[in-house]
């Protein structure tokens, strides 16, 4: 079934009327008509099975009947992703998305060799991942910031894994073994590789924590779907 993200209020009864693009998609893609059902998510109130009531030429109604599942919350982990060209950023943001992410933040250290992202579409791009993955809330994706300002502005209790590509740390698993569940964080930095003054930075944090994803250089896409898949095999909502 059809599942869509809205911003309203969701409860037996409720009408509310799509924006033009989700109207759009629901008729001329879909081609939904009245009486047809669909799965509304608002990262609120839990998943509705609502039924298309009007169709216009500029909007389409729906009521919200049936609470199919109540509001839980996902695993409490951000992504930290240096940017990165655009197609790639773009395919980090979807597999995060899809991985379970509750915010995914964009970096700028020292090596980015892009400092520009387009927010509004990398929203898009994680909205559309969580319809499609039967989450019922979607990530937040917050706008580029510098990985320094990040790090003096960070929350004490939340662990930080930082993806280290120097060779010094420990396989992931062995790391996370060895780790308390809770909030955290994956760093994953630029395909130039964090600098020395960053390495050095980020191994003298209390709360931070360095792995190794394996032998070989990966590109910032490839650790960050290896990194989030790992973690949630370890500490997140795959395990009891």
């Amino acid at each position: 079934m059809i599942r869509l993200f809205i911003p309203h209020d969701l409860a037996a009864g409720v009408e509310l009327a799509l924006d033009h693009g989700q109207s759009h998609y629901l008729t001329s893609v879909m081609r939904q008509s009245v009486g047809d059902q669909v799965l509304l998510f608002n990262g609120r109130h839990g998943e509705w099975r609502s039924r298309v009531t009007v169709v216009t030429k500029r909007a389409v109604g729906l009521e919200a009947q049936t609470l199919e599942r109540p509001q839980a919350p996902g695993p409490d982990l951000d992504l930290l992703v240096a940017v990165v060209k655009r197609g790639r950023l773009e395919t980090i943001v979807e597999k995060a998305a899809e991985l379970g992410v509750r915010r995914i933040r964009p970096i700028l250290t020292e090596r980015t060799n892009a400092d520009r992202a387009r927010i509004s579409r990398l929203a898009a791009i994680a909205t559309e991942a969580a319809e499609q993955t039967g989450r019922l809330d979607i990530p937040q994706v917050s706008e580029p910031e510098k990985l320094i300002k990040l790090l003096k502005d960070w929350e004490p209790q939340r662990r930080l894994l930082f993806c280290d590509e120097g060779g010094e740390a420990a396989p992931v698993l062995e790391v996370l073994a060895a780790q308390p569940k809770g909030p955290w964080a994956i760093l994953i930095g630029p395909e130039g590789g964090f600098s020395p003054a960053e390495r050095n930075r980020l191994r003298a944090l209390d709360y931070a924590a360095a792995a190794s994803l394996g032998p070989r250089i990966l590109r910032a896409d490839t650790a960050a779907i290896s990194a989030l898949t790992l973690w949630q095999a370890a500490l997140g909502d795959w395990t009891p």
